[in-house]
């Protein structure tokens, strides 16, 4: 069902384009989740692509409920992420470009614009797990003035959201330092106080700290919930011990799971990370290391 634009924009003028009214498309696109976020890896390990599905999931889910965003596309050759976040109510079109994030953007606008021709479209990084709606909200109606309009990240080099005005085209110039490149391209930046959950978006442990703090959706705090624990007993004969899970659960881990980490000491009440198998009564920990994030 098509959300309502919650207010009218007031047109603006300086030659100005005005969507008032305007109703967005997003198209978030998504790497496979076995390759994405990989400056992550060093820091959460083998937790990476189940935490950039969560960020994905949290992303989808805060654009969603945005009264400005009509509908949001996914594109991704992800079939498991695909699922899921259809189930959130997103569309899930495959990258058929397969030439990188950009083609992928433009790919995902085509897709939006041959059922609605005249749509409003902006491109939304996948990585914003603790997206606001009303902050998005606020990006957007500021957006909607322009025919093309930008945010920069929370570093100031990126980007975080590109929008095109109905029948003006995207021209994605995201990776690395795309700030320049958009603003160097004609889009207008976006000049917003207090929309940090839009431009926080999560590359490294630093970034994934700061969004935690921000306040994340509940797929990232539920998953990243798991990814940490505190050290409980340590026997340093044996290399084993147990670590209590934030819910107070006690679960032992072997010598395995102490050398994978690469500790060579751990003391009781450490902020610890760790990974994982099973569940339930079958919770088995595979790595236990000190928290980085």
């Amino acid at each position: 069902m098509t959300r309502p634009w919650p207010k009218d924009v007031p047109e603006r003028t300086g030659g100005k384009r005005s969507v008032t009214n305007a109703v967005w498309s997003l198209v978030v696109p998504l790497k496979p989740l076995a390759v994405a976020k990989s400056r992550l890896a060093r820091a959460v390990g083998a937790s990476r692509p189940g935490l950039a599905l969560a960020f994905a999931q949290d992303t989808v889910a805060g654009a969603l409920a945005c009264a400005a965003v009509a509908d949001v596309v996914v594109v991704t050759d992800d079939a498991a992420a695909g699922a899921e976040l259809a189930r959130l109510g997103a569309r899930i079109v495959p990258d058929v470009p397969a030439a990188g994030l950009n083609p992928a953007l433009d790919h995902g606008a085509r897709a939006v614009r041959s059922g609605r021709p005249g749509a409003a479209v902006a491109a939304l990084n996948a990585d914003l797990p603790a997206l606001r709606p009303p902050e998005l909200q606020r990006v957007l109606e500021n957006a909607s003035v322009f025919p093309r309009a930008f945010l920069a990240d929370a570093a100031g080099i990126g980007t975080t959201l590109l929008s095109a005005a109905p029948d003006v085209e995207l021209g994605p110039s995201f990776g690395g330092p795309s700030r320049a490149r958009h603003s160097a391209s004609g889009a207008v930046e976006i000049a917003l106080p207090d929309v940090d959950s839009v431009r926080r978006d999560v590359d490294t442990a630093a970034d994934l700290r700061t969004a935690l703090t921000l306040g994340v959706g509940r797929h990232t705090a539920r998953y990243s919930a798991r990814m940490q624990a505190t050290a409980y007993t340590y026997d340093s004969q044996t290399r084993s011990g147990s670590v209590l899970l934030d819910d107070g659960t006690p679960v032992p881990f072997e010598a395995p799971a102490f050398d994978a980490g690469g500790l060579r000491l751990l003391r009781p009440g450490q902020r610890v990370r760790i990974e994982t198998d099973g569940a339930g009564a079958n919770l088995r920990i595979t790595l236990v290391t000190l928290q980085t994030f």
